[in-house]
């Protein structure tokens, strides 16, 4: 089982962040499947905005990205929020996270998955925490 963040589907996004593990990670959530927190398609959305915004990508870009993610049929996870308040708020005091981290974090310890992320500070609380940690 694996749990991704946004800054893995945001490196299937750009090329220039893109890497060979990065689409490994995409070839084996295609066949495997994924599980994500309830605020990440928003956090992925949003970051394709302000790529957009800044002139990175243009506008039928954000698009194409958002059709292509939604393709691989990612599944969210319906307990996010309740376990937000408790377990992802304690984790993200403890591990000095934001709370949309945080919220990854505790969804790869509940479900006993693995945690794809490029984030330093995220990948480095998940192994303190026993998480594997993929790339």
């Amino acid at each position: 089982m694996l749990v991704i963040d946004a800054s893995i589907a945001l490196a299937w996004c750009f090329k220039d962040e893109a890497t060979p593990a990065t689409d490994a990670l995409v070839r084996r959530v295609h066949r495997e499947g994924a599980t994500v927190p309830a605020h990440w398609l928003l956090e992925v959305t949003n970051a394709l905005l302000m790529a957009e915004r800044r002139g990175r990508i243009p506008y039928a870009d954000v698009t194409l990205h958002l059709r292509t993610i939604e393709a691989l049929g990612i599944r969210v996870d319906a307990d996010t929020q309740g376990h937000a308040v408790r377990d992802a708020l304690d984790l993200a005091r403890r591990e000095q996270l934001t709370l949309y981290d945080a919220a990854y974090l505790e969804l790869a310890i509940r479900l006993n998955a693995s945690l794809a992320s490029l984030d330093r500070d995220l990948r480095r609380a998940a192994r303190t925490m026993g998480v594997v940690v993929v790339p």
